[in-house]
This record gives C-alpha cells, sequence and structure tokens, in this order.
C-alpha cells in the first residue's frame, strides 16, 4: 500500500501515480468557467464546448485501440491524463485521505464503482485505527456506530413536533447532517426513513391526493422509489405521468414536459408533486434548475431527489431560491465496506400542514452504539485545516462523522473538479476502444466498429459521476450488461446494472424501439438494460484505470467464451443492436 508523500504542507513530488505531483509546470485549461457571464468575448457555453473539444483531442490524441494488449500502461495512462486534466494535480488532499483513513481499499485490491451517495464514518475511525502510526489493528475490534430501529407513526405528528421523541444521538446526527447539507432547521423538518423508497412512500401516503390529483416525475431510469411512490398515489386516486428522453443521449424532451407542467390555469391550487432528481445516478445527466421555478409557478409542490449528488453539490444548488417543499437525500456508514445506512426526508415546515395524518411504516429510530460523542479536540485539529470556511460546523463536534468531516474541509471546487476530471477522462477513453477492421466483405465492414456506447452525456463539463453504456461484440451483437458484470465481479470490480426508462425514439431509431416495445409486451424487460458505474469522492486514476482495460479485453473476440468456460459464466446469447 502507498504511504502518502511526508509533510501536509508542502507539495506533493512531481508526477506521483496517486494524485501527488506537482502542479506548476502543468496548464490550467480545464478551470471552470464562470456562470450566467461573458468573458473576454467567450460565453460560459463557448467555454464548456471548448472543454469538451479539449478533451476529446487531448485524450489519446488520434489514438484507437483494438487490440487488448496494445492498451498503454497505467503510469502512460495517468500522463496522458493530466496533460489532459491539470485541476486533478490539485486534488492530492483526498489520496491522502484515501490512504490515511480508507486503506482496505488498497488492501482489498477492490474496485468499488457500484453505488452512488454519501457516507458517515471512515474505515479506520470504524475499526479505532490511529493513521498516524500506519499500524492496522491485530484483532479488529468493529464498531458499528448506531443500529435501526423501524418504527410504524403519523409522518405529520412526528414532523410537527420534530425532536420531541428523540435521543441525544439522534438530535445529534441530525444537527450534523443538516449542517452538512446546508438546511435550516428553522425551514425545515426532518424524520430519518429506512431508506430512499421509503421517504418516497412516506409522501405518497400522506400527501392530499384528493385536491392535488397529480405526480409528474422526470427519471430517465427504472427507480424502485418512483415505482414506489407511484403505485401507493395511483392507489390513492392519483395520476400519474413522467417526462420523456430522447433517444440515445437521453436529453429531456423539454417542449412535452413543459406542457405537463403548464397545463391547467397558472396560479390555481397546487396540481400535485413534481418529483425532479438534480441529476441521474444513472446516466449522470445534470437538469436545469429552471425546471424547479417553471413547475412552482405552475403550482406544483417540489419533491427534490438529492440521492445521486456529489459530496458537497448541495453547495451550489440555492435551496434558498428554490425552497422545494420536500427533499430527499441518503447516507450510508463506510465506503467500500458497509453501504447500510438510512434514508433523510426533509419537509418544509410551512408543507408540513398541507399533509394528512396518515399511520405509515419506513420510518427508523437510531440507537447508539457504543459512544460516537466526544471527538478530541486535537483530533478535529488535525482533520480539519485552519480556516473560517467550516467554522459554521463546529457547534457540532459533539459527535464524529469522519467521512462528513473530511469531505467539508475539501470543500465543493476540489471534490467536484477530482470527479469531474475522472469521469470525462473515462468517457472519453471508453470511445477510443474499437473492434478491428474486417478483411473483405461489403466496404461498411472495413472500418473499426465500436465497442462501447454510452447512453446519456459523454464528455460534458456538467455530467455527473456515473455513466450508463453497452459493449458489443465484432458482429454488433450487445453483450448482456449481467455478463459483463459477472466478469467484471471476477476481475474484482463491482459494477452496477440499470434500466432506461421513459425514452422517446426518433423515426431513425425505429428498429431499436420495436426492440424495447417487444420485451415490454413480454414483460422480459422493464427497459433498455444496461451496465452502469458511478465515482465517488474517493475515485483515483487507479479506479478508472483499471476499469478502463477491464473493457478493453473485450476486444479480444474469445474473451467471452473464455472467461465463461473458466468460470462458468452465462452464455453470451444476446444479438440485438441498439
Amino acid at each position: 500500500m502507498k504511504q502518502p508523500c511526508p509533510g501536509d504542507s508542502s507539495p506533493p513530488p512531481q508526477n506521483c501515480l496517486h494524485g501527488c505531483f506537482s502542479s506548476h509546470l502543468l496548464s490550467s485549461s480545464d478551470d471552470p468557467p464562470p456562470q450566467n457571464t461573458a468573458v473576454s468575448g467567450l460565453t460560459s457555453a463557448t467555454l464548456r464546448r471548448d472543454f469538451a473539444r479539449t478533451t476529446v483531442s487531448t485524450v489519446f490524441a488520434d489514438a484507437i485501440f483494438t487490440d487488448p494488449n496494445s492498451l498503454p500502461s497505467l503510469q502512460e495512462s495517468f500522463s496522458n491524463f493530466i496533460q489532459a486534466f491539470s485541476k486533478y494535480s490539485q486534488t492530492y488532499k483526498i489520496d491522502r485521505i484515501r490512504t490515511d483513513q480508507y486503506f482496505h481499499l488498497a488492501l482489498s485490491n477492490h474496485t468499488c464503482l457500484d453505488y452512488i451517495g454519501i457516507g458517515l464514518y471512515s474505515y479506520s475511525q470504524l475499526l479505532n485505527y490511529d493513521p498516524a502510526s500506519y499500524q492496522i489493528p491485530s484483532s479488529l475490534s468493529e464498531s458499528p456506530f448506531f443500529s435501526v430501529s423501524p418504527t410504524v407513526g403519523n409522518l405529520k405528528e412526528r414532523l410537527l413536533h420534530d425532536g420531541g421523541q428523540e435521543t441525544e444521538f439522534e438530535c445529534a446526527m441530525k444537527k450534523r447532517i443538516m449542517g452538512f447539507l446546508k438546511i435550516s432547521e428553522d425551514d425545515y423538518s426532518m424524520v430519518f426513513t429506512v431508506n430512499r423508497t421509503s421517504a418516497f412512500r412516506l409522501v405518497a401516503e400522506s400527501y392530499p391526493f384528493q385536491s392535488n390529483r397529480r405526480v409528474l416525475s422526470v427519471y430517465d431510469y427504472e427507480s424502485e422509489a418512483v415505482d414506489e411512490m407511484n403505485r401507493v398515489s395511483e392507489k390513492r386516486g392519483a395520476k400519474v405521468s413522467a417526462a420523456e428522453f430522447s433517444w440515445p443521449r437521453l436529453r429531456i424532451c423539454s417542449s412535452k414536459l413543459r406542457k405537463m407542467v403548464t397545463s391547467g390555469k397558472k396560479g390555481s391550487k397546487k396540481k400535485g408533486i413534481f418529483v425532479f432528481p438534480l441529476h441521474s445516478r444513472v446516466t449522470g445527466s445534470r437538469y436545469p434548475y429552471l425546471w424547479l421555478s417553471v413547475a412552482q409557478e405552475n403550482g406544483w409542490h417540489v419533491m427534490i431527489d438529492a440521492c445521486a449528488l456529489g459530496p458537497k453539490d448541495m453547495d451550489s444548488f440555492g435551496l434558498s431560491i428554490y425552497h422545494p417543499d420536500f427533499m430527499v437525500c441518503s447516507f450510508y456508514k463506510v465506503f467500500g465496506e458497509n453501504p447500510s445506512g438510512f434514508g433523510c426526508l426533509f419537509v418544509k415546515k410551512s408543507t408540513v400542514q398541507v399533509l394528512e395524518s396518515s399511520t405509515s411504516s419506513g420510518m427508523i429510530n437510531l440507537v447508539a452504539m457504543n459512544n460516537p460523542f466526544s471527538l478530541p479536540t486535537s483530533e478535529m485539529n488535525r482533520v480539519l485545516p485552519e480556516s473560517d470556511e467550516t467554522d459554521s460546523w463546529r457547534s457540532f463536534e459533539s459527535i464524529e462523522c469522519r467521512c462528513l468531516d473530511h469531505i467539508d474541509s475539501l470543500g465543493l471546487v476540489m471534490t467536484s473538479n477530482r470527479s469531474r476530471c475522472l469521469i470525462n477522462w473515462l468517457a472519453s477513453a471508453l470511445l477510443k476502444l474499437k473492434h478491428p477492421k474486417t478483411v473483405g466483405g461489403d466496404s461498411s465492414s472495413n472500418s473499426e466498429k465500436r465497442l462501447v456506447k454510452i447512453y446519456g452525456p459523454k464528455v460534458n463539463f456538467n455530467r455527473g459521476p456515473a455513466l450508463a453504456f453497452d459493449l458489443f461484440d465484432q458482429k454488433g451483437g450487445r453483450i448482456e450488461p449481467l455478463i459483463v458484470q459477472k466478469l467484471a465481479e471476477h476481475s474484482s470490480i463491482s459494477l452496477g446494472l440499470g434500466f432506461l426508462r421513459n425514452i422517446w425514439f426518433g423515426e431513425e431509431y425505429e428498429d431499436v424501439k420495436e426492440s424495447v416495445l417487444e420485451k415490454r409486451r413480454n414483460k422480459t424487460d422493464p427497459g433498455v438494460s444496461v451496465v452502469t458505474i458511478a465515482l465517488g469522492f474517493l475515485a483515483n486514476f487507479e479506479d478508472v484505470y483499471r476499469f478502463w482495460s477491464f473493457v478493453g479485453r473485450f476486444l479480444d473476440s474469445e474473451f467471452v467464451e473464455k472467461e465463461r468456460c473458466r468460470y462458468g459464466v452465462l452464455e453470451h446469447k444476446s444479438r440485438e443492436v441498439l
């Protein structure tokens, strides 16, 4: 396991693979452009287009890889990565945190790319481990920090008497989370839920659908939480509808959505709930916040799904501007070790009054295990730099959530720059993988054929740290996503699976449309199945390179068959072309 470079204050050695390198010799072409302003005659939109163009032209410029043995080494790829994304050099503090606090990621040699969200604790905190000594305890005395106790109750009553029945631990945890998300206790009440799905169901069970009869959601993928909300809402008399997304970039069909949002008399009574994810946890698409204003102006209660946000994205959301009626987020315990946790449902206090009283399940109590309190002053000073920017939460020192502490110490710019660099390099590098030309046959066969097809945004300044894709063999047949996932597991890489939903196909994609409709009719597929990855704030270049080199192995026409024989993986049956 690599040890961090010595000295917290001095810059790390040049060209260290783990984010430790000097940045003064590198350009800064990936500086984030200003918002809604013109600089030297260039608009922010132009600068964002320049970002995509520069990335594509710099990442393995003019190179196409048709043989898995031709892929450049990790070190060579890292050098190319730094040429394209110089700002990554300013995120080395994250590598220090990963080495000190999450050393299990290196010890396990496992790459976690299968879930997204925010953790509460670090692995070293789980083991009561002192990173200063670099000594791993011989016997691991793991502490679960808290357990979850499900409870049945009245959501409205619990919100109205916010904090009345909570333990000291629950109050401290609530304050820490609301402080982390920049949510005011004067404006919002909060309850802990079993998970994200439970939070959606609680809203559906308490919302007054007798007078506000509609639910309109904006999701490009199958969501268990949304499906449950729709089921409960329809049972209570609501009319459910959804935005559509154009194939294959999966952009919102704006004219259709605007019509659904604005239908009816402007300024009339509330129409229902407008459920809006700030970005897609499957494709990484980010959606314009303008839709929130349009919905509110047209009489909707707005529900924000913030579960797929980056670790500090709430800092730039503008909660004080939009004031959503409901917001859902979730936290897990330890990244790469224990993804269990809980959901959080926030309800604007002025909205609580319109809810109906109902007895529901899905809320929980947090039960403290051992003693999560009393963070020593010396440890607090070590975790956080001396800066006026983290003083705002020092009143929450009574409970230690070390992962949240680390993220607060890093800030929005560093965490967002990190994920932007990694996900855009990966998107560009994946598109460089193509099957070799075939000899003879028709003219269309005399060119390289794609190995990877990305759905949603590709290289894009504003894209989120998630990506949805399919792999194809040399004949153009799609390799089943489940097979890709199983083979990745044998390479110690965890990938996710998802289903793209609510898709609008143009005339040029009629063949794809028919294939999808046939599956729906036969109830064999709820949507277009895809492989997904998600990058957490601790992801590093080695993680994305490892995944990229794994995908490159599919350039070997016999790879799937050899692995199937070796591990007994499901057969490669699918020949559909998307």
